[in-house]
């Protein structure tokens, strides 16, 4: 014997209907909002700080903060109003240098800070994070498939398979220290494998 819902009464709609949006509400609230945009995840905004990556502090970055000519800088930004880190997405990391200004191409030296250029951490080709620095070449490096890219030169690619430019994160100084002047010049995306 099989039961069947009747389905043709009005009350009967009107609860499918309302157990319908009760579970699209759940779902929804699970998936990232404009309300939760508003917190860790949020892509980089004009006005933001940035802080060293594992700094407990959260104090914001100044050129002299970031070595001339070294390694470089992984850092965050943050709200200054709020002070929320935006750590809640990888694809917010963001790979500081502090390089002579007078070697920088005109569009780098557009974006940069005192010297100071900002791109994202997250390499172009698979989404490894370029951590390496080829001190006597000046190149970035990601370890991953080796693809190497030119700071000076608005991070373009000059050797491996990453299919494009890192993105920049424009900056510029606000009483000495490092402000996010506008979003990324690009996606922070890279190709799925």
């Amino acid at each position: 014997m099989t039961k069947s819902f009747n389905c043709g009464e009005p009350v009967g709609r009107r609860a499918i209907l309302k157990a319908g949006i009760g579970l699209g509400i759940q779902l929804s609230l699970g998936q990232e909002s404009p309300g939760q945009e508003e917190g860790a995840s949020q892509r980089p905004k004009e006005g933001d700080l940035l802080v060293r990556v594992g700094d407990s502090t959260v104090t914001p970055l100044t050129p002299a903060d970031i070595p001339v000519r070294g390694k470089q800088t992984m850092a965050w930004p943050m709200d200054p109003t709020d002070k929320t880190v935006r750590n809640g997405s990888r694809l917010n990391r963001v790979l500081l240098l502090r390089l002579d200004p007078e070697k920088l191409s005109p569009e780098t030296k557009s974006r940069a800070a005192d010297g100071v250029v900002a791109y994202t951490a997250i390499c172009t080709h698979t989404g490894c994070e370029v951590t390496e620095w080829v001190a006597d070449e000046q190149l970035l490096v990601c370890p991953c498939h080796e693809s190497r890219f030119e700071p000076k030169d608005a991070a373009r690619v000059v050797d491996g398979p990453a299919p494009r430019m890192l993105p920049a994160l424009p900056l510029k100084l606000t009483n000495g220290t490092l402000v996010v002047a506008k979003p990324f010049t690009g996606p922070v995306a890279f190709e799925v494998q």
